[in-house]
This record gives C-alpha cells, structure tokens and sequence, in this order.
C-alpha cells in the first residue's frame, strides 16, 4: 500500500486515503464489466445492488444479474466490521473481478462511487454510448474512509424554490462526491416549502409572492410575475427515501422565530399584532432580512409544535435545524405582550427572551428523541444544553460553542457561501459576497487551531451553503455551486494538510478529469478558465457587494 503523494495521477475526487497502484493501467492487467459480469451482494448492501444496476446497468447496458462472489467475472459488495462505518476498501483483481467492501452500508456505497469514477465519465451517462462495450479498469486495491462525519450541503428552496426533480439530481450530485448530508431550508420570509396539512394556509398564501427582486438586494429591477411552490408530505417522503438510498440524511430547516414572514403572512395571529397590522403583510418580495418575526405567545409555540409533529413524521433525521439567526428584536422591544413575557419569565431581554423560545423547542425536540441545531445566534442569550451549532458568520461561533461543549457544524460564509461570487471583477452574473475561487475553498479548513483536541471532537463535520436569492434556476444554482462543490467535497472528505501545504496543482489535475463527469451528468458548472464570453461586461443584475452581506 501506497501513500496518495506517491501515487500518479489517478483523478479521484475527493482524494482517497490510500492506494496501491503503479498508475493508469502501466504494466497491469485490465479488469473488465461486461455482460457476464454478475453482482453478488450480501445483507445490508442491496441499497448499493439497485444503485449500481440502475446506473452502471444504464450507462453500460449491463444486466449485473445475481451471483455469487466466490465465481470469477464477478462485482462483489461485502461488509467487513474492522472498517470504519463509512470507510471501504476496494479491490480489482483480473482472476475474480471487483470486491467492494464497507465497514458499513454507507462504506460500500461509497466504494461504488470511487468504482463509477474509475470506469470514466461515460459511467455518468443514463445511457450507453457504445452499448455492448465493457469498460476497464487496471488491477488495483484502494482504501479510504471520511475525515467527517458530516459532509453537507445547505440547499436554499425557500427563497426561490427547487421543483421535487430538482432536488433528487441534486442528491445524485451530493453522492457522487460522497457528501451525505442535504440540508433543506425549507422556509423562510420570502416563501414556505412544506405542505403541513393542519395549517393549508401556510402553502396556499405563504408559498407564493406576487413578484421578485432581480440581483440583490440593492438591485432596482424586479421581476414581476409571481414565484412559488412547495412540496407536499409524499413529495418529501420520496426526498428522504431517495436520500437514504443514497446513505444521505436530509435535516430540515423551520427557520424560527426570525425568518417568518412567510408564516404570518398567512396566519397573522403569529405576528406581533399589538405593534403592526399583521392582516396586512404579504409574503415578502425582496431580499435582508425582515423586520417581522414570531410574537413570544403561547399561540405561536403551540403552532409551531403542532408544524414540528408533522416534520418529525417526514424527517427521520436526529438533527432538526430551527434557524434562529438574524432575528430583529425591535418589534420584540415596542410590544407590551413581549415585555410582559419577559418580566414573567425572568429573562436577561429581548435577547434571553429568544433563548427561552429556542430552548422551549430544544426540550421539546428532545423529549421526543431529536437534537436542535440552529445558526451560531442562539448563543445570544443563553444557549440550550443539548443545541448544536452551525457556525456561519466566521469561526467565533463555532469556537465559543465548541468550548463550551456543544457539537458543531463549521459552514463560515467567509469560506463556503457558494452564492458568493467567485471572482473580483463585476463579470459574474451577480456579484455579490466575498470572493471566493476554486483554490480558496480548496484550502478552506474547519477545525481551527484555537480549539484543544478534545474540543476539535465537538466538530461534526461541515457543509457548503448555497443561499438562492440570486439563484432563480437549475443552471444558476449549478453555476455558483459547481466546481467549488467539489473541492468542498475533498476537504470534507480526504485527509489533507493544513491549508498552505495542499497540493493545488495535483488538485487541478485531477478536476481535469473529473469535468468530464460533471459534463456527463448535465452540471453547467462555471468554466475553470473563467466567465463565458457573454459575460466580459459588467451584468445588469447588481453592483459588486463591498463588505460582508448578512445571511438573508
């Protein structure tokens, strides 16, 4: 067994952690998938069986029918318990064949990935190109196994929304650069994604607006035909079948108590009424952050627990995000009723009273088998034992929380906002954020350095996030996404050095093939040598953003 650095080329992403071979196919023998080829899997791996006759069956024309893994010509999925849950070892050998082995379900899933990467880009295809003809691999053993446990992406459908379709090839893209954790934010000031059929209101009025702000926020232009959709409870029960199919947990966001505009829009008693008119607010139609938020009332608690039953029925996820962040609290401070809760309760403010409305949910979330995880402001004021932390406005947060003994998801905008531009000049469609190249989120690196070893264990893991304001499609998501997502997905996964020490230029050379699968799947991801040629003039859309915008 080999170190990676003394291994050629092999154009694997993310990096696996070792592999022994003398390089593409130099003086060893071709392991060949044709159409005697059979597919034995034991207990526990059928998940990958039917992912791998459904995609390598459809790119090849191969039939992979059911054998056994002792005969020869044979793709073998095993499980060996001296693995890591999600580690694998992956064996190519020309007497017998092709062995997958996983520590656990998930290990010998993500040994089909790197199995799909090595038969090239043609294996991302939903149909052959040269039905009848086997590819070939060289004779090979590769062992791998995560760094994190949580390797996510936050995917923003509130804002503009993301039709079901959407999603899953989205979950197929995660996959195939072994992520598996899809973070929906599901709702949100400017729209709510869910159907929760006690409440038909919140997606029959708070799932549309009546127009849109074209750019960002300071952009004049709007687009004046109504936006909207939502998924109903069996659109989202496929979302979450597919996913597990695919060893990805979906953790849903109801972004509470900021963030609602969407909701009282539709049901104004959540609103502050003694402060505003809340008959009146609509759905919002631009972009920041909302100065309407959940009045502290036992009447927006019970809603909302009554809103969580139905999620926990759809999300068998142990985490549940809550949001919590950029929550005004100037409503807060004009309400009689709020400072009447406040003087009850005993609270430090307007800032101890969001702390008692999220530590309200994180017993609730408990007393029922889950964990609440929210944005780095519920430390404001007092942070629930039991909360995670997803730390997004740089560090601090995620090292306050980790100090303090709670798990943490390190997703800083600084360093993995995807919606940022990814350039300094004012070519990109909309250039807003920080800017953010391919090789900067390639050196991005989440445990800082502040934390002990035993705090740094309090790191779960971290997610890219991809906010939509400026995202209205398919094309533009995969755009500002795609290639960073894939050099997110090597730090998350692989082992690298500290950040001045990675390979960049080896990195590179290995997205030179890996574009070709990206082609084969259809991502219109932003061209390695930069914008399109349509795209040398200043857009229409907004101004480069100077400063760090807010998380809106």
């Amino acid at each position: 067994m080999t170190d990676l650095e003394t291994v050629p080329h092999t154009g694997l992403i993310p990096a696996p952690l070792s592999r022994d071979a003398d390089g593409e196919g130099t003086g060893r023998r071709t392991v060949r998938l044709g159409a005697q080829t059979a597919l034995a899997a034991v207990p526990g791996t059928e998940d990958t069986a039917r992912w791998l006759r459904a995609t390598l069956g459809a790119a090849f024309a191969l039939p992979l029918p059911p054998g056994s893994a002792e005969a020869p010509d044979t793709l073998a999925l095993a499980l060996d318990p001296a693995l890591p849950p999600e580690g694998y070892r992956l064996d190519a050998d020309a007497r017998w064949g092709v062995r997958l082995t996983g520590g656990g379900p998930a290990g010998v899933f993500w040994a089909a990935q790197t199995l799909r990467q090595l038969l090239g880009p043609d294996a991302f295809r939903r149909a052959p190109l040269a039905p009848g003809r086997a590819p070939g691999l060289p004779e090979q053993t590769i062992e791998d196994a995560p760094r994190f446990g949580w390797r996510g992406l936050m995917l923003d459908v509130a804002r503009h929304f993301l039709p079901k379709d959407g999603v899953l090839r989205y979950l197929d893209l995660l996959a195939a650069h072994k992520l598996n954790v899809l973070h929906l934010h599901l709702t949100d000031d400017q729209g709510w994604r869910i159907e929760i059929r006690r409440y038909p209101e919140l997606t029959a009025t708070g799932a549309w607006r009546r127009r849109t702000r074209l750019g960002h926020r300071d952009s004049p232009l709007w687009d004046p035909r109504p936006h909207g959709g939502y998924y109903t409870q069996d659109d989202l029960r496929e979302i979450v079948a597919y996913a597990a199919e695919r060893q990805i947990t979906v953790v849903p966001e109801i972004d509470i108590p900021g963030h609602s505009q969407a909701a009282i829009a539709a049901y104004p008693e959540l609103g502050n009424t003694d402060v505003i008119d809340t008959t009146s607010l609509e759905v919002w139609d631009t972009w920041g952050v909302s100065p309407n938020v959940l009045a502290p009332t036992d009447t927006a608690l019970r809603f909302y627990e009554h809103v969580l039953e139905e999620v926990l029925a759809l999300f068998p996820s142990r985490f549940v995000h809550l949001g919590g962040d950029e929550c005004p609290k100037d409503q807060w401070r004009a309400s009689p009723t709020a400072r009447a809760r406040i003087a009850e309760l005993g609270v430090d403010g307007v800032d101890g009273l969001q702390s008692w409305f999220l530590r309200h949910f994180d017993r609730w979330l408990a007393d029922r088998g889950r964990r609440l995880i929210g944005w780095d402001e519920i430390l404001e004021g007092g942070l629930a034992e039991g909360a995670a932390v997803s730390s997004w406005r740089g560090y601090a947060g995620g090292i306050a929380a980790a100090k303090a003994g709670h798990d943490v998801v390190m997703c800083p905008e600084q360093h993995v906002y995807l919606d940022h531009r990814q350039d300094a000049g004012p070519e990109e469609p909309v250039p807003i954020g920080y800017v953010r190249t391919l090789e900067d989120v390639y050196r991005f690196e989440p445990v800082p350095p502040e934390l002990t070893r035993e705090q740094a264990a309090r790191v779960l893991g971290t997610q890219a996030n991809a906010w939509t304001e400026a995202m209205d499609g398919q094309q533009r998501l995969d755009y500002q996404v795609f290639p960073r997502l894939a050099a997110f997905a090597e730090v998350a996964w692989s082992r690298l050095p500290a950040p001045a020490a990675r390979d960049y230029q080896d990195f590179t050379r290995r997205m030179a093939a890996h574009y070709a699968r990206l082609d084969a799947l259809g991502v219109a991801y932003r061209p390695p040598g930069g914008p399109l040629p349509w795209q040398k003039r200043p857009g229409i859309l907004g101004r480069p953003f100077d400063g760090a915008p807010p998380n809106v």
